[in-house]
């Protein structure tokens, strides 16, 4: 009986061909990676090389990685078909925005530029030098493009289709600060006057004093909101759709509950919106509409759209003299607000939704260390006045 061949084994031959009357010489060699489940047949991999020394170096490094059961068998499917079958895939439980984002990244920057590539045949320097040429992007627009290819690649790696993440290691432009445009009280105020009266008269209010997101505000229904205990759950933000085009509401964008305590004046405006709303149901009658119970609809208790809502906001600002002040910079009057008050930075993280108290003093420290400086002043003038006593 014939002696089968050990995983790693592997040979090496020397070969002569003849083309137009003239011979060629050049190395061989096989090495067996293992067998075919179904076949029980040897499964083997070929390399060849104009030099003995260079054959031999290759088949000794796949032999190394399968005496280790480190080796992946080379894939020949191209960077374009691994991510066809990744967002058809791996992405059914992704939002359906983030699952928009990364459908057009891919269809936009990376399959026309690298979709042609072997998937075992992608390098480092390769995709180093592809995030180096994103032109006409900003910093923040190439680390997302980045992001989308690294976690499609590491989905390869963990299907063993390839045995490294090529754009592990690579490094995409540094994270640009978006600067912070906060509200002053002036501007708060003015803002709170023109919106008075208006349909997002207690949205805007809510907003500015509890730092909710747009999406968590058009999310919140009756059942999270507790009048007596003076709190908001936030459990959920409205999505309007999944990667399946299903579901009205997601999880928050930390993935985690947080409730709120806010001050009692926000209570009052959500019990101010319950009385809007009772009467806006009575207009409607029959055509109202809110099995969800949502705390901010329009008039015939369906949702509102972030569009929707964001177009006339734009109009309040301008109204108000505050032209180019967006719905999200209420969030971080919020927070700079709630700096100012003294509320600790653990506080704000969780009140915020933050994953981590470092994301938060990393996005709004400088206004900290402003207020550092402010306390320092106060505390100078306060040993003056004790060393004059």
């Amino acid at each position: 009986m014939a002696k089968r061949a050990a995983k790693g084994a592997g040979s090496i031959h020397k070969r002569t061909y003849t083309r137009n009357g003239k011979q060629y010489t050049y190395w061989e060699a096989r090495v067996t990676t293992g067998r075919d489940p179904l076949t029980g047949k040897q499964v083997q991999r070929t390399f060849s090389g104009k030099t003995q020394k260079e054959v031999l170096e290759k088949m000794q490094a796949v032999a190394v990685e399968v005496s280790r059961g480190t080796y992946v068998p080379p894939c020949k499917m191209t960077v374009g078909e691994w991510l066809d079958i990744w967002q058809r895939e791996y992405l059914g439980n992704a939002k359906y925005n983030t699952v928009r984002i990364y459908e057009n990244n891919i269809r936009l920057h990376i399959k026309p530029v690298l979709g042609a590539v072997r998937l075992d045949q992608l390098h480092p320097h390769t995709v180093q030098a592809f995030i180096n040429r994103l032109d006409g992007l900003s910093p923040q627009s190439v680390r997302m493009v980045y992001q989308v290819l690294r976690t499609a690649l590491e989905k390869a790696v963990d299907l063993e289709y390839i045995p490294k993440n090529p754009a592990a290691k690579c490094t995409p432009p540094k994270k640009a600060q978006k600067e912070i445009k906060p509200l002053d009280d002036t501007q708060a105020a003015a803002l709170l006057a023109a919106a008075k009266g208006t349909e997002l008269e207690h949205i805007v209010t809510v907003a500015l004093f509890t730092g909710m997101r747009i999406s968590e505000l058009l999310g919140l229904t009756w059942d999270s909101v507790d009048m007596e205990r003076g709190t908001i759950t936030i459990d959920k933000q409205l999505s309007h759709f999944n990667a399946q085009k299903t579901a009205l509401f997601t999880t928050p964008k930390s993935g985690k509950p947080r409730t709120l305590t806010p001050a009692p004046a926000v209570m009052q405006e959500l019990k101010a919106q319950r009385r809007r709303q009772l009467e806006m149901q009575l207009r409607a009658g029959p055509e109202w509409d809110n099995p969800h119970g949502l705390v901010f609809t329009n008039a015939t208790g369906r949702n509102l759209f972030t569009q929707y809502v964001n177009n006339h906001f734009r109009a309040l600002a301008e109204a108000a003299g505050l032209e180019g002040v967006r719905f999200h910079d209420l969030r971080h009057t919020y927070t700079v607000n709630a700096i100012r008050a003294g509320d600790d930075i653990k506080t704000i993280q969780c009140n915020l939704g933050h994953a981590t108290a470092a994301f938060t003093l990393d996005k709004y420290g400088h206004l900290t260390d402003s207020m550092r400086q402010d306390s320092a002043a106060r505390m100078e003038d306060f040993i003056k006045d004790v060393l004059e006593l």
